[in-house]
C-alpha cells in the first residue's frame, strides 16, 4: 500500500473511532489498526494525527505519554462530521479541509454529500450530452457576476494593456515552478516544491523517487513554456490543446502515439460511477463542439473554469486529462495578462470530489467554490499579498526561532542543493517542534530557502560573503 493511501485509511479510522468514543491515543488507534507497537511501525499514525491536527478535524489534549485527540467543539466541518458519524469514510476525514475557509454554497454541501457516498449507493452514469449542449457563451454563466468581478479585481496586474503573455514571461521561472509543483502534487507526485525547482533548474532528480515522477515535473514545464511562447495565438486551438496533452503525456503512456491524440479507447474513472463517452467519432465531435464554445466565451474567468469543467469531463484523451485541463485553464489568464492559476494548497482529495460533482451531477458547483479559493491564493503568492490567512503565519511567527537557525545552519554549513531537503527532515526531526506541526514547518522553510537572495540574507544572521559561498553549491 502507498504511503498517501495508508494515510488516508488511517485518516478514516481514527475518525470511525471518535464516532464511538470521546477520546483516542496512539495505542488505542494501533490497537484498532492491527499495528504492533513499533515506533517506526507508528510513525504512520502520528502522520494521519498530524495531517487531522492542521485541518481542525481533531485536536490534541495533555501531552507525552498521557496525549489523547478528541473532536473540537467548534470549527469548520465539525458539525458536518458529527451529523454524519454513521457514514463517514476517507471522503469524511478530508470535508473540513474542503470546508476550510472556502465560501461553501448549498448546492456545494448538497453535491458533497453526495459524491462523499459509499460507490454502491451512487446510481451509474453515462456521458450526458446536455450538459455541454445547454451552455451558451455569454448568456450560461457558471461564474455569478460578482464572482467575476472579484476575480478580476484579483487577477489584474496593471491597467495598462500590454502584449498577451506579458506578465507570464515575466514571471516564468517563478510559474514553471509554482505550476509543475502543484499540478504534478494532485496526480500523487511526491516531490518537494525544493526538489521540484532543482529538477527544473538544474535537471538535478531527487534520490528514492520514481523516474516517472521526475518526468511527470519536466512534461509541465514544457508545457507551460509551450503555452506562453504561443500565446498571441488567435484564439485557443485544437491543435493547442492537443500539444498541450503531447507534451504532458510524453513517455508516460503505454502508446507514444496516443500523446496529443484523442482517443479511441474506452476509459474508466477510478472511483466513480462515470462512464464516459465510448464512440470516438463522438469524442471527435463533442471535443470540437468543446473548442467553438469556449472561444465564443468573453470573460477570460469563465472560460478557464469551463475549461477544466468540460475537459475533465469529456475525458478526451486516454490519460492526463485532468493536468491538460489544469493547464488549459490557464491559457486564457495568460493571454490576458492575469495572474495566473497555480492551484497553490489546493487539496488533492478536495480536487477530486469536486469532479466526481461534475462527472456524477453535471454539477459544477463544487468546482466553482474550488477554483474561487485556489485563485485567491494563487493570486496571493504573486502579488506577495499577505492576508490573514490564520494558521501558516501564526506557524511561522510560533517557530520563527527555530526556522531562522535550520536556515541558517543549512547556509553556514555549506549544505549542498541535493542534501538541502533531507537536512531540512533531519533538522526539524531533531528539534523540539511539536509532531503535529513539523509537516507544514518543512514548508515554510522550504519557502525561506526558495525566497534567499544577497538583500535578505541578514536576517538569518548570514553574512554576503557566506551566502554567496552556499549559493555557488545549488
Amino acid at each position: 500500500m502507498k504511503k498517501g493511501e495508508k494515510k488516508a485509511e488511517l485518516e478514516a479510522l481514527i475518525i470511525q473511532l471518535l464516532s464511538d468514543a470521546d477520546e483516542v491515543s496512539i495505542r488505542s488507534i494501533a490497537d484498532a489498526a492491527g499495528i504492533p507497537n513499533d515506533e517506526t511501525e507508528r510513525k504512520a499514525i502520528r502522520r494521519a494525527l498530524a495531517s487531522l491536527t492542521r485541518r481542525n478535524i481533531v485536536v490534541p489534549k495533555g501531552s507525552a505519554r498521557s496525549r489523547v485527540y478528541v473532536l473540537p467543539e467548534k470549527g469548520p466541518g465539525v458539525d458536518v462530521l458529527r451529523e454524519n458519524k454513521e457514514r463517514i469514510g476517507p471522503a469524511g476525514s478530508k470535508i473540513s479541509h474542503f470546508l476550510k475557509g472556502i465560501d461553501v454554497s448549498p448546492e456545494s454541501r448538497e453535491s458533497w454529500n453526495y459524491v462523499t457516498q459509499a460507490l454502491a449507493e451512487r446510481a451509474p452514469v453515462g456521458y450526458i450530452h446536455e450538459f455541454l449542449l445547454s451552455y451558451e457563451p455569454n448568456e450560461t454563466f457558471y461564474l455569478a457576476a460578482d464572482q467575476r468581478e472579484k476575480l478580476k479585481a484579483l487577477g489584474q496586474v496593471e491597467p495598462v494593456v500590454q502584449p498577451a503573455g506579458t506578465y507570464a514571461r515575466n514571471i516564468l521561472d517563478r510559474l514553471l515552478i509554482d505550476l509543475s509543483w502543484n499540478s504534478s502534487r494532485l496526480e500523487g507526485n511526491t516531490y518537494s516544491l525544493l526538489e521540484t525547482k532543482r529538477l527544473i533548474e538544474l535537471g538535478e532528480t531527487a534520490t528514492g523517487k520514481e523516474v516517472s515522477e521526475a518526468q511527470m515535473i519536466l512534461n509541465h514545464k514544457a508545457a507551460i513554456e509551450y503555452i506562453v511562447e504561443s500565446v498571441e495565438d488567435n484564439g485557443i486551438t485544437s491543435h493547442e490543446i492537443r500539444s498541450v496533452h503531447a507534451l504532458l503525456s510524453e513517455n508516460l503512456l503505454g502508446d507514444p502515439a496516443a500523446s496529443g491524440r484523442l482517443r479511441s479507447i474506452i476509459v474508466e474513472i477510478g472511483g466513480s460511477t462515470y462512464v464516459p463517452l465510448e464512440n470516438p467519432q463522438l469524442i471527435r465531435e463533442y471535443f470540437d463542439i468543446f473548442i467553438e464554445k469556449m472561444n465564443r466565451i468573453e470573460d477570460p474567468f469563465e472560460q478557464s473554469l469551463f475549461s477544466i469543467v468540460h475537459l475533465s469531463y469529456l475525458q478526451a484523451f486516454e490519460d492526463v486529462n485532468k493536468r491538460t485541463a489544469r493547464l488549459v485553464a490557464n491559457i486564457p489568464l495568460v493571454k490576458k495578462n492575469l495572474r495566473p492559476l497555480s492551484f497553490t494548497d489546493v487539496d488533492k482529495d478536495a480536487y477530486v470530489y469536486a469532479l466526481l460533482g461534475i462527472y456524477e451531477r453535471n454539477d459544477v458547483s463544487l468546482i466553482r467554490d474550488l477554483y474561487m479559493w485556489a485563485y485567491i491564493r494563487s493570486s496571493q503568492r504573486y502579488t506577495a499579498i499577505q492576508l490573514a490567512m490564520g494558521e501558516p503565519n501564526l506557524m511561522k511567527l510560533r517557530y520563527r526561532t527555530q526556522i531562522q537557525e535550520i536556515v541558517r545552519s543549512i547556509i553556514l554549513e555549506r549544505v549542498a542543493g541535493s542534501d538541502v531537503v533531507p537536512r531540512i527532515h533531519a533538522a526539524i526531526d531533531a528539534s523540539t517542534i511539536a509532531e503535529t506541526d513539523r509537516e507544514e514547518v518543512f514548508g515554510l522553510v522550504e519557502q525561506e530557502i526558495l525566497s534567499l537572495h544577497d538583500g535578505n540574507v541578514a536576517r538569518f544572521k548570514v553574512r554576503p560573503s557566506e551566502f554567496q559561498v552556499w549559493k555557488e553549491l545549488q
